[in-house]
């Protein structure tokens, strides 16, 4: 934001009105960054053209005071600037409005011509009274009125739309607003409804002027004053100023002028018009800051619940699930009994390949992209999140809340995926004793398949007689008991191995689905963490900061 100048700072803090305009500034500028994106763009805007033409000002000659007179048709305003400026600058008319330009008069020309191009003045219709010390008419000098720049504007009723532009600039950069009526029209109600209603807040820097007030009995001026204090009050016009002139009786104008020297010599209205400017966007965010301190971040019950959603819509459970069966089909690889492998293998059943040649396809493409959850599935476990957070929330910043909870909706899907490819192990990864129980199952089969071709040998030379010296070991036909006992019992024992394993996969694999479950589920959590629970959480740390700002701005008000 643009920055003031230290003499604007010294007058603030010599006003003793609370606390500096600099400050109320820099807040509302902190305003406007947290509220960007969330809050009316409109309000933003307005409070963004304020902060630019406050610092604007602000940087401006703090040595003079801009006052507007502005009025409708026949109120006499340009006369009424004329008889200040003791000159006739601004063109008269008396049936119809003269006056198509702001015209300026100028007391004291160093430092105005900065402002006065701010102001965008007409080069033509720039008047100085620099040095000039003549009588005024109300007995005082005319340097009385050193450092003012009085503005006579046209008329806000004109049906020229230019000119109601023009009074509209003039009227949204003024430290002092004179609002000039006649006692005939003085509850017009277009400057009423456009201009005292939408100003009511700066009854510190208005001034209302019932001018041609010759017209009137003597009675009849308290009167007519009286009824429009009555109707200022009723406006929201808190302790209006009221001041009675006339241009054509002598010390017609010297309330008038009194008002405006005391306005000049305090040097305080820049300050007091943009504070009540200040005053009067501050109550604008009122409703964008609720009274209850507003939560930190989403609850752990509801956080668990997100994360339980998030871990069905990415099918964690029917994945380790799969797991566990491809773990007992890797296992039967190792632990199963090799000769009923054998044999399984002779009746050709081709659905036990098939099914783990499934399982591996499907393991390992599980998560690969935007496959591991279906965006439907993400969407639907969004839903509802932030109900708890915004139950208080304005309905702008709830609608932000709930914009955060979603930022990354849109690629949570392959998120969750990739946090979940790495958890699955390596199909070649083999728990150690596997091979123990695969080593001593191919030695019970050695074992087997020695004593088989022992019990062939027995037979051919103890029993058939093949050999007339044979040894004793294959020639002694009383030793076929005893082997067929002993491949009996290795047979017996490798299958008892075998039953004894798959007991411990079945157990172990379980565990394994366990693991592999909640280890694809702290990752789930990861990612819910990551892209919503944080998001929501710095969302609700700006609009905490944004309600501080607001709060300390509205109570300074």
């Amino acid at each position: 934001m643009t920055t003031t100048t230290t003499a604007a700072q010294e007058q603030e803090q010599g006003s003793g009105a609370g606390p500096g305009l600099t400050a109320r500034l820099e807040g509302l500028q902190r305003l406007v960054d947290l509220g960007s994106g969330r809050i009316d763009p409109g309000l933003l805007a307005d409070t963004a053209a304020l902060l630019e033409r406050a610092g604007q000002r602000l940087g401006l000659s703090g040595e003079h005071t801009v006052v507007t007179l502005a009025g409708g048709t026949g109120s006499g305003k340009s006369s009424l600037f004329n008889a200040i400026c003791g000159l006739n600058l601004s063109p008269v008319g008396v049936r119809r409005p003269m006056t198509s330009k702001a015209h300026a008069c100028v007391w004291g020309l160093d430092g105005a011509g900065p402002l006065l191009d701010w102001l965008d003045v007409d080069k033509r219709h720039r008047y100085a009274r620099a040095g000039a010390l003549e009588p005024d008419g109300s007995g005082g000098p005319a340097g009385s009125l050193q450092g003012l720049v009085l503005i006579d504007l046209p008329d806000h009723d004109s049906i020229a739309e230019m000119h109601r532009a023009e009074v509209d600039r003039f009227v949204s950069v003024a430290d002092l607003l004179v609002w000039v009526v006649d006692p005939q029209k003085y509850a017009d109600a277009a400057l009423h409804r456009d201009y005292i209603v939408p100003y009511a807040r700066h009854a510190g820097v208005t001034v209302i002027v019932l001018n041609q007030v010759d017209r009137l009995q003597p009675e009849e001026v308290g009167d007519c004053v009286s009824d429009l204090r009555r109707l200022l009050e009723a406006e929201g016009l808190a302790e209006p100023r009221i001041v009675t002139t006339s241009t054509v009786v002598d010390g017609g104008i010297a309330d008038l002028r009194a008002v405006l020297a005391e306005t000049v010599a305090a040097r305080r209205a820049r300050i007091e018009r943009l504070s009540a400017d200040v005053d009067r966007l501050v109550g604008r965010f009122a409703g964008y800051a609720a009274a209850a301190e507003p939560p930190a971040m989403i609850g752990e019950r509801r956080a668990a619940e997100l994360v339980d959603a998030l871990t069905d819509a990415a099918g964690v459970p029917a994945v380790a699930e799969a797991m566990e069966s491809a773990y007992e089909l890797r296992a039967e690889d190792y632990v199963g009994w090799p000769v009923a492998r054998l044999a399984a293998r002779l009746r050709s059943d081709p659905l036990r390949k098939m099914r783990l040649t499934e399982l591996r396809e499907e393991l390992r493409g599980a998560f690969t992209g935007p496959v591991g959850a279906q965006q439907g599935d993400v969407d639907t476990a969004l839903h509802g999140v932030t109900d708890e957070v915004t139950a208080g929330l304005p309905e702008d910043w709830a609608r932000a809340v709930r914009a955060a909870s979603r930022s990354h909706a849109a690629d949570l899907p392959e998120a969750l995926g990739d946090s979940l490819k790495d958890v699955l192990p390596e199909f070649n990864q083999v728990p150690r004793w596997w091979w123990l129980i695969k080593t001593w199952q191919y030695f019970l089969v050695l074992v087997s398949v020695l004593s088989l071709v022992w019990i062939a040998l027995l037979v051919a030379y103890g029993v058939a007689g093949l050999s007339d010296d044979p040894p004793a070991l294959v020639g002694d036909a009383g030793l076929i008991p005893y082997v067929a006992v002993l491949l009996g019992c290795v047979l017996g024992m490798g299958a008892l191995t075998s039953s004894a394993c798959r007991n411990v996969v079945a157990l172990s694999s379980a565990r394994h689905g366990e693991r592999m479950e909640e280890q694809m589920r702290e990752r789930i959590a990861e990612v819910a963490e990551e892209r919503v629970l944080y998001p929501v959480a710095d969302e609700l740390r700006t609009y905490a900061r944004f309600r501080d700002e607001a709060n300390a701005l509205l109570n300074d008000a």
